[in-house]
Order: C-alpha cells, then sequence, then structure tokens
C-alpha cells in the first residue's frame, strides 16, 4: 500500500520594511529652532537684553542732555557722540544674551535632554552648528533692532547738542551694524561655552569672566604690555567693532572683527572637539 503524505507549507509572513530615516541639515535646523523658542527663558532673556540695550542707552542720552541743559555736563560725557551715548547699554545687553547661549547648550545636559537629541543625531556636530547658528542669527537680528531703535530714539533726545548726530553721518551704520554683530558673535561664544564645559554655573561664570573681569585684571599690569594685550582681549576687540573713533591703543573695525572672530572659533572648536570625544 502506498501512502501518500501531504504537506502544507506555512506561508511566509513579511514584515514590512521601515523607512529610511535621514538626518538633514534643514530637519536639524528646525528642531533647534522649535526647541529654542518653547523655551520661556528665551523669550525671558531676549527681552532683558533687548530692555538693557535700549534702556541704559536712552538714559545716558537723557543724562546728557540734562547736563548739556543745565551746564553741568559731566567731563566722562561731554566728549560722546550720540552713537557712543546710544550703545552705552551694549556692555549691559551682552550678559544677558551670552548667558541665554549658555542656557540653550548646556541647559540640554542639566535636564538629561542631550540624550534624546544626541540619538537623533548620532554625528553630534550639526547639532553644536545649528544651536549656535540660530541663536546667533537671532541675537544679531535683535541686536541689530534694538541699535537702531535706540539710536534712532536718542538722536532725538540729544538735538541741537554737540552729541547730535544722524544715520547719513560717516561711520554710524557701520557702527550700529558692528553693535549687532558684536552682540551675535557675543550669543555664539556663550552657546559653545555652554557645550564645552557642560554646565551652566561654569558656562556663565567663564563667560562672565572673559568679557568683564579679565579686562579689569589687565589694567593691573605695566604699561608696556597693556598696549599690547588690551586690544586684543575678546571684549577689547569686540567693542571696537562699534566704536565710531579709533586710537593708537585700540584696533580698527576690520581687525576688531577678525580677532573677535578669532576667539569664537576658538570657543566653537573647543565644545566641537568634547561633543565628539566625550561621551554624554
Amino acid at each position: 500500500m502506498t501512502t501518500i503524505t501531504a504537506t502544507t507549507e506555512t506561508p511566509r509572513t513579511t514584515t514590512p520594511e521601515r523607512p529610511a530615516y535621514r538626518v538633514t541639515t534643514a530637519g536639524v535646523l528646525r528642531s533647534e529652532w522649535a526647541k529654542l523658542w518653547s523655551l520661556r527663558s528665551t523669550w525671558i532673556t531676549l527681552g532683558l537684553g533687548l530692555l538693557f540695550l535700549v534702556a541704559f542707552g536712552l538714559i545716558a542720552t537723557a543724562r546728557y542732555k540734562s547736563g548739556y541743559d543745565s551746564g553741568t555736563l559731566d567731563k566722562d560725557f561731554a566728549s560722546r557722540t550720540g552713537v557712543e551715548l546710544s550703545l552705552f547699554g551694549t556692555n549691559f545687553a551682552q550678559l544677558a544674551l551670552g548667558v541665554l547661549g549658555v542656557l540653550v547648550t548646556a541647559g540640554e545636559y542639566s535636564t538629561g535632554m542631550i540624550r534624546s537629541t544626541l540619538a537623533a543625531v548620532p554625528r553630534r556636530l550639526p547639532v553644536l552648528w545649528s544651536k549656535a547658528a540660530l541663536y546667533g542669527v537671532v541675537v544679531l537680528v535683535v541686536g541689530t533692532v534694538g541699535a537702531f531703535v535706540t539710536f534712532q530714539i536718542g538722536s532725538g533726545i540729544v538735538s541741537g547738542t554737540p552729541a547730535a548726530m544722524s544715520l547719513s553721518d560717516a561711520g554710524v551704520v557701520r557702527a550700529l551694524f558692528g553693535a549687532g554683530l558684536y552682540l551675535g558673535l557675543v550669543g555664539v561664544v556663550g552657546a559653545a561655552l555652554g557645550m564645552l564645559l557642560r554646565s551652566v554655573a561654569g558656562g556663565i561664570s567663564v563667560l562672565v569672566a572673559t568679557l568683564m573681569l579679565i579686562p579689569g585684571l589687565v589694567t593691573l599690569l605695566p604699561s608696556s604690555w597693556q598696549d599690547n594685550i588690551s586690544p586684543y582681549l575678546p571684549s577689547n576687540a569686540g567693542e571696537s567693532m562699534y566704536a565710531l573713533t579709533h586710537d593708537a591703543t585700540s584696533l580698527s573695525p576690520g581687525a576688531g572683527l577678525w580677532v573677535f572672530l578669532g576667539w569664537t572659533v576658538l570657543a566653537l572648536a573647543g565644545a566641537a572637539y568634547r561633543l565628539v570625544r566625550s561621551d554624554v
């Protein structure tokens, strides 16, 4: 007797292929843009930076006008121009905007969100470039708008005084754009320090020391040393970017820009090296 054995084939189940996930520059930029504006600290600190820039500039111009009208003008203000008075708040605004730059990057380390960010962008460096570029552009726009608005209002306050200037005067537009560019680069430096140190407190401390403490300490050095070191400090090189006049102890606007760009690149290079080489 012949036995016929029937075999049944089990149908193969096929799983659908997962779509390829591609990390693009545009995607990283969109992600960082959304994260930047979802933070309440972004709105608050940008507002404070703009407030410092405008408020202190107008206070300086009002003080000049009051002293000029009363004949009791302070000697420190006597030689000031309308541009210098309007940009008086730049030194205060740089702190607020630089601190926010630190928060943009170091804040993710304090919350642990950096792990999710780098899991989505394994190559890591696009995260740093996107954060620094986006925040730098935002601060550039805010700083430039604030500088022009303050100058326009301040020009009306000091109208009829020796400090009065207009946008058509030589160097005025360059100085106002220079102030906005300087603040934008300060924001980039802050973001780089946050990524380098991975600590909000540490990044802010180094930023404040670099912009305010070190220039004060350099004044304790012998005069010959000061002349060779002081112009190349980040804050002094940045100040020459928006200064209307220059002397032998300060850099030209172009030289100041290149020096400050060098400091910015150095901070970004340190941040990039630690981001790639160290675990989160």
